[in-house]
């Protein structure tokens, strides 16, 4: 009997290309793809999660890539899923990936730099000031963002106080914040699958923002990695127990050393505009994928 994988992928910038050429690879290894298993849509009943008419419980494996189009919904029955069988990333890899607080405590645990950060519940938040004072620049993040949304850099108490509106409206229970590291506005972005260097590529921040992010503005550069960044990403994925990551990595020009910013579950693949521009790890990063989700799925 064949193997079935269902996957769920991002269809923009190539990725339904990207899906085609992954489900192509999988079928030559005798492993049969069904695609465009949206858990949002899913049923459940009596010890099956229907999905599309599959019952997702009856796969060997289930590949979930798309940030995008997440739902409250489509994430609890990833949840469910993956407590009957193996995902890409696993449940818990991913709900870490997704908490910037609960990623940069085991990567500071684990030995791998991150910028200085603290938390607080918004109610005793005294301790911001002073955090304030001896960082001189810090950065709200919140805790489950991502794209650099919701982000604000703060430099000043008034501004603090400002922000507090805004904080209490998004209803949050804690603040958590990050010292602003002071780099030249440009960072590393590295791809990593089953704890191997897949490709690397930077962003730039454009002259109207300080974030890196596409999504707020910044551009994707050509950038080649060195030994140390590709080791410090390394060890941030192992560190998650990723399968796969996007590790973003700066440069902290005041204390000259490399620290990662931020460590994402569903880094995309190189668009075919980008691919034009130079980066060219998309075959490896499938290959590596299909490696590893044939290895996965052996009976």
């Amino acid at each position: 009997m064949s193997r079935r994988v269902g996957m769920w992928m991002y269809a923009n910038g190539g990725g339904d290309l990207i899906a085609k050429k992954i489900e192509s690879k999988l079928k030559e290894r005798g492993i049969d793809v069904l695609q465009g298993l949206d858990l949002r849509f899913a049923e459940a009943q009596n010890g099956a999660i229907i999905c599309n008419g599959v019952n997702v419980l009856d796969l060997d494996l289930f590949f979930s890539y798309n940030a995008g189009e997440q739902t409250v919904a489509q994430v609890y029955m990833y949840e469910v899923v993956n407590d009957f069988l193996p995902t890409v990333n696993s449940f818990k890899a991913f709900k870490l990936s997704e908490d910037k607080f609960r990623s940069n405590m085991i990567l500071a645990h684990s030995g791998v730099k991150t910028s200085d950060f603290f938390i607080c519940h918004r109610e005793s938040h005294e301790g911001l000031y002073s955090k304030l004072e001896a960082w001189g620049k810090m950065v709200f993040k919140p805790i489950d963002g991502w794209g650099g949304a919701g982000m604000a850099l703060i430099d000043t108490k008034d501004k603090f106080n400002m922000l507090m509106p805004f904080i209490n409206q998004m209803n949050v229970r804690h603040i958590y914040v990050e010292r602003f590291i002071k780099n030249d506005f440009s960072d590393f972005r590295i791809d990593i699958v089953d704890g191997e260097f897949v490709g690397c590529y930077g962003r730039q921040a454009s002259k109207r923002d300080w974030r890196t992010n596409v999504t707020a503005g910044g551009s994707v550069i050509v950038r080649e990695a060195n030994d140390e960044v590709v080791e410090i990403a390394k060890r941030a994925s192992k560190a998650l127990g990723m399968d796969i990551a996007g590790v973003d990595i700066l440069y902290d020009t005041e204390r000259e050393e490399y620290v990662v910013l931020e460590v994402n579950g569903i880094p995309a693949f190189a668009t075919p505009e980008q691919e034009k521009m130079g980066l060219n790890f998309n075959a490896k990063k499938i290959d590596l994928i299909v490696e590893m989700i044939d290895r996965k799925t052996q009976k």
